[in-house]
């Protein structure tokens, strides 16, 4: 009787546990994937891991280009991930919180009274994105590429110092970088070692993060790191140029792989970084924002993580509590959206109805696309558009722009894959001599000079 109670138990649970598994079209992500590299819309690096084990992994394109020598994307190349940093930094100040080292209700000139309002300024107004301390980026008319040249900590601080708030504490929602680099220094200050020193410890080794470091120089294809870079319709990829990752620092400086994000996002929901409680403080909603976390609706569940990027390299990390469900993208070279291709993976993954772009271009008449060659305006406005044609190709030049070809998806209606969703959409009405460009789910109306 006992016997048959165990193996009635055992079958009820191995029917659950075979009911509850996600079967994966593997073949069909294969295509989704292939499509993207197929068209140049997409190079980078996927891992889709449940419970932490990796259940799809997959690399396409490439980490360095030199002319006809290309070195493939693998499971093993790194990336720059940008604001997902955010993730790391935030869960440092909570672990320091945990160890009473600090207090989320502490003021900011407790550690850095020359901030403006640091008095008023607390450590989770910061992580929140409630601080009102601005966004801060360098001068641009001093120089051009100004973004690649390394800039110190006191260089950087001095900036903020001299800034004005954008507004008085908690009052509103408003994302800062600069914020998070002030994070990084309370780190450094609390604990008395660097921001790198504090990750391995208090994160990296903690956990078995063998690919995830802080970037301290340009990207470096000796640390199988891999260079970021760009490409336009009927042109080859182009290297773009580095963000030096001392400007980033806290914000947004780590290198990482998608493995090693699965990884990390697994082991915080599983306790192993910061306890339950700040856990559930990290992920706790205002105005869309945790304390360096944000909430992605997918397939109508409600995954969390964080997204990043910078130049034209990026990352997603999502996860899904209730499934234990961990989704990472890397990109070195952002053209097809990346919300789109997460979005595209997950419902695979689901077997949702999607539909693999076909990415194939509109052929439009060089007598037709003559109609939309002109200089458009705005009345009133300085701004200009300049729309050439070359052979079979328009081109659009915005002010003070070089000039890029726009690729037709239809009748007078073009497109350019920026890495956005949507991208921009230009659309030309010929019999009103005007010229529409979407972008951002906004629109402005230009019309044809004579």
């Amino acid at each position: 009787m006992k016997i048959n109670l165990l193996f009635a138990t055992l079958l009820t649970l191995a029917l659950s546990v075979s009911a509850y598994a996600q079967t994966i079209d593997k073949a069909k992500l294969d295509q989704f994937f292939d499509r993207l590299a197929e068209k140049n819309k997409a190079m980078g690096s996927l891992v889709i891991a449940k419970d932490g084990n990796v259940l799809y992994s997959r690399s396409i394109g490439y980490s360095q280009i030199n002319g006809t020598e290309k070195k493939p994307l693998t499971a093993a190349s790194r990336y720059r991930i940008g604001s997902i940093t955010k993730m790391f930094t935030a869960a440092m100040i909570l672990q320091l919180v945990e160890e009473g080292k600090l207090k989320l209700t502490d003021p900011l000139d407790k550690f850095l009274p020359q901030v403006p309002n640091a008095q008023k300024i607390t450590i989770v107004q910061i992580l929140a994105h409630r601080s009102g301390i601005p966004n801060i980026k360098r001068d641009r008319n001093a120089q051009r590429n100004v973004n690649t040249m390394p800039m110190t900590k006191d260089e950087h601080l001095a900036l903020i110092v001299k800034a004005t708030p954008d507004f008085e504490p908690d009052t509103r929602f408003s994302y800062s970088n600069s914020g998070y680099f002030l994070l990084g220094l309370i780190i450094e200050k609390v604990t008395g070692k660097s921001y790198e020193a504090a990750l391995q410890e208090k994160i990296t080794t903690k956990i078995g993060l063998r690919d995830t470091y802080t970037a301290t120089g340009n990207i470096d294809i000796n640390k199988n790191e891999s260079l970021t870079y760009f490409i336009l319709p009927g042109s080859d990829w182009k290297q773009v140029a580095e963000t030096h990752p001392s400007i980033l620092f806290g914000s947004g400086a780590i290198v990482s792989t998608p493995a090693d994000l699965t990884k990390f996002i697994q082991a915080l929901f599983d306790g192993k970084i910061v306890s339950r409680e700040s856990l559930d403080q990290i992920k706790t909603m205002r105005d869309g924002e945790g304390l360096g976390m944000v909430t992605f609706p997918f397939v109508g569940k409600t995954f969390y993580g964080h997204t990043g990027g910078a130049d034209n390299y990026g990352a997603w990390v999502a996860y899904l509590p209730e499934e234990k469900l961990a989704v990472a993208y890397t990109t070195n070279a952002k053209v097809y959206p990346v919300k789109d291709i997460m979005s595209g993976v997950v419902d695979i993954y689901y077997n949702k109805p999607f539909q693999i772009p076909t990415f194939e271009s509109v052929a439009v008449s060089p007598d037709v696309l003559d109609h939309y060659v002109g200089t458009y305006s705005i009345p009133g406005t300085p701004a200009k558009f300049v729309i050439t044609r070359d052979k079979e190709t328009l081109y659009a030049m915005p002010p003070g722009q070089s000039a890029v070809p726009l690729e037709a998806t239809a009748q007078g209606t073009f497109k350019i894959d920026n890495g956005t969703a949507g991208g921009i959409v230009i659309e030309f009405d010929v019999a009103k001599n005007q010229m529409t460009i979407k972008r951002n789910g906004g629109e402005r109306v230009f019309t044809k000079e004579n």
